[in-house]
């Protein structure tokens, strides 16, 4: 998934952030607040008809494929790994949006393929309106953790997040 933007929390006054754990600097107490995220490249049935099946990350530049950018940044690269593989590829298609439901919706409607997370998917590949691709090249990656400097003393406040956010099986329930 894409990376996030760094900030120096200490730099810029917080207690706290929460980030996707492959980008938590080693030095930061990090709490788990969501289980793990898992990708998936998808696309409809319709689109399959007169497409075929992409079989490896190298045939997605033969496809047209929904892109998707985060805020005023760069288009989003598909990230992509199978065992010690690691592909980054920049695909190319008819439709570039910042809106997680307009890509869902221009994958439903046979724009393109799409890169999304697993979770958006589910529903829509559980009824068969969607249909998943190159699923060995999409492992989980770790979720969110809410993150923060060591100290000896942490605001009242932060504990009572942490406590708050810190997921269920953490907290023995």
């Amino acid at each position: 998934m894409p990376e996030p933007a760094r900030l120096d929390l200490v730099a810029s006054g917080f207690d706290a952030g929460v980030q996707y754990g492959e980008f938590i600097q080693q030095d930061m107490v990090a709490v788990r607040v969501s289980p793990d995220h898992r990708p998936a490249v998808v696309g409809a049935p319709a689109y399959f008809a007169d497409h075929p099946t992409p079989n490896s990350p190298h045939d997605l530049l033969e496809h047209r494929c929904i892109n998707y950018r985060h805020g005023s940044g760069e288009v989003y690269r598909w990230e992509l790994d199978k065992g010690d593989q690691s592909l980054t590829v920049a695909v190319n298609g008819p439709l570039i949006t910042n809106d997680i439901a307009l890509l869902r919706r221009a994958a439903i409607d046979g724009v393109g393929l799409a890169f999304m997370s697993e979770e958006q998917a589910a529903p829509h590949l559980a009824s068969g309106v969607l249909l998943r691709v190159l699923e060995d090249w999409c492992p989980p990656f770790p979720g969110f953790f809410l993150y923060y400097p060591s100290r000896r003393q942490q605001p009242a406040a932060l504990t009572a997040l942490i406590e708050t956010l810190r997921l269920k099986e953490q907290r023995g329930e």
